[in-house]
């Protein structure tokens, strides 16, 4: 009879993860629950099927290195750059307070300091699936609070690189100099680095275009997986490296490539259907009833995880001279753990680093806080709106970023108080914003930027451009930029609500003002036309036109014979 482990642990993990995952979606939970959920009930820990565990930590291992390969593919320096001010100092932050205080439970509880070190860094990272899975929900990705958020999750991710860099080298062995093996650790990833960046940067997305040049689709898809692979598997047997960091560097190198965009569509299907698998196996190795001999530790992190890592970072952004809504935006969409913090006691279980009641209680952990999340996210959003209701207390919490504002905004006082009959006021700063800007500029006018990014407008103000900080819904801030002696604003913001209440606010301090509004869905024009908007652009129609303009050129191109459009076109 064939040996079937392989295919059968495949076929009822996948299974038990598609029911799992649909019952979690339908309940309102992330599906990464109902994963490990699966992984619990195939595993050998619940009676019916088990699944073979060993085969399954192999394919989470495929999995570790493709989402790895996917977190290098699309990290983007610039746009950590973007919140580097407050993303570097907010995630080292929260990340030393997070490990500190699940550190102090665990060395209370009897745990050695290495692993209560371990498992302080785990619950210190966040999930980046489940952050940008509430940013979304709550259309934040675009804003400048949900782009903090995003930085401070990349900061995370890099740190956690770096553990798995350094995690081997502190492996139990004995007589051996813990920092002289560090050391050679690091130099190890040095000569990794370099070998990618010399030799992987040029020999990489030469060979991705080469085989794009063939024009077959599984080639090009197999070269991805292989490089992946190929990449992970030699950083681990030639420089000591995780094939997790291995598998980042990859992803970096075909970022470079000029068909970065395929590399990544290709990759993705593949990538899903194996972090499915590492969940999985993560749920497989739950012992629930090990939870039990520990309650005191869960609850401990539990209660770092959603108690200490939002409050640290509500902190951290306030007094750093942000607004609230950035510091509540991050706190709650950072209040959870997820693949990483596997990934990183895996590790540290594989070379006894961590006992196995930590991985069991990091995947009680996660469950939780996952669970959680976007109810807490939701509240916490709301407190924004509470405190508005409480103008000395939301005076208090925005204390330091309105002086912050007041003394930048000072800066350009007198330009702004310049005579300037043809000046445009932009309302956000965001890719939006900027095409505006400079159609606006090209078209001989001069565009004055409002925006709540607080580094947006330090950067505008050092390339000599007009710009002030502050929220447009406020009267105060429309006649610090002068609106009653504007003729136009456009407001470009992804939020609808924020969009209405400056489009309103604007109109009761100049009624003859002309508003030209974005709106991001269809269904959102409405209110903004109510208000006196006296045009409307639609992300969606914007794009269908552009999409079926492309197609008409394309099919005369090709010779087709097109009816005319008809006359409102």
């Amino acid at each position: 009879m064939h040996e079937i482990n392989l295919i059968t642990t495949i076929a009822f993990g996948l299974t038990a993860a598609l029911v799992f995952g649909l019952l979690a979606k339908r309940i309102g939970l992330s599906p990464i629950v109902g994963y490990l959920v699966a992984g619990l009930a195939i595993g050998p820990n619940t009676p019916g099927f088990v699944g073979d565990v060993a085969l399954a930590k192999q394919l989470a291992e495929i999995g570790v290195i493709l989402l790895m390969f996917g977190v290098g593919l699309h990290f983007h320096l610039s746009d950590l750059l973007k919140v580097k001010a407050i993303a570097i100092p907010g995630a080292l932050g929260q990340s030393a307070a997070a490990t500190a205080c699940a550190l102090a439970v665990a060395v209370g509880l009897g745990w050695s300091v290495a692993a209560g070190t371990v498992l302080g860094i785990a619950v210190s990272v966040a999930s980046t699936v489940v952050l940008l899975r509430v940013l979304m929900d709550h259309a934040l990705v675009e804003t400048p609070e949900g782009r903090v958020a995003v930085g401070w999750l990349v900061v995370e991710d890099i740190l956690t690189v770096l553990v798995l860099v350094v995690l081997p080298a502190l492996a139990p062995r004995g007589g051996e100099n813990i920092w002289g093996t560090a050391g050679i650790a690091v130099l190890k990833l040095a000569a990794l680095g370099a070998v990618m960046a010399f030799v992987g940067a040029r020999f990489v997305p030469w060979l991705l275009l080469r085989v794009a040049a063939l024009k077959s689709g599984e080639l090009f898809t197999l070269t991805v997986l292989v490089i992946a692979m190929a990449v992970a598997t030699v950083g681990y047997l030639a420089f000591g490296a995780s094939m997790a960091l291995g598998a980042f560097l990859a992803g970096m190198v075909v970022g470079q490539s000029k068909v970065s965009h395929q590399a990544a569509a290709d990759a993705l299907p593949m990538r899903d259907a194996f972090a499915v698998l590492f969940f999985v196996s993560v749920g497989m190795l739950f012992d629930p009833l090990a939870v039990l001999q520990t309650p005191g530790l869960v609850l401990g992190l539990i209660a770092v995880v959603l108690v200490v890592k939002p409050v640290v970072a509500l902190l951290i952004v306030l007094i750093s001279g942000h607004s609230l809504r950035t510091g509540l935006t991050v706190a709650g969409g950072l209040a959870q753990i997820g693949e990483f913090s596997f990934i990183v006691a895996e590790t540290a279980r594989m070379i006894d680093l961590l006992p196995e009641a930590g991985h069991h209680t990091l995947v009680a952990t996660a469950i939780v806080s996952i669970s959680l999340n976007p109810w807490l996210f939701k509240r916490l959003l709301a407190l924004e709106g509470w405190t508005k209701g409480r103008p000395r207390l939301h005076a208090f919490l925005n204390r330091r970023v309105e002086t912050l504002g007041a003394t930048v905004n000072a800066r350009a006082a007198e330009a702004v108080a310049a005579p300037a009959p043809e000046r445009v006021l932009i309302v956000g700063y965001g890719p939006v914003g900027r095409t505006v800007a400079r159609r606006v500029e090209e078209y001989g006018l001069q565009p004055l930027v409002i925006d709540i990014n607080i580094d947006t407008v330090l950067a505008l103000q050092a390339e000599g451009k007009l710009a002030l900080y502050g929220d447009a819904t406020r009267a105060a801030i429309l006649r610090e930029a002068g609106v009653e002696r504007c003729r136009y604003l456009v407001t470009s913001l992804p939020d609808a609500a924020a969009n209405l209440g400056a489009v309103r606010q604007a109109l009761t301090l100049n009624p003859g003002l002309t508003v030209l509004a974005r709106a991001r869905y269809l269904a959102s024009g409405g209110a903004l036309e109510e208000a006196g908007a006296a045009a409307v652009c639609y992300d969606e129609a914007e794009a269908a036109t552009a999409l079926a303009v492309v197609l008409r050129a394309h099919l005369k191109a090709g010779g087709a014979t097109l009816a005319s459009p008809p006359a409102s076109a």
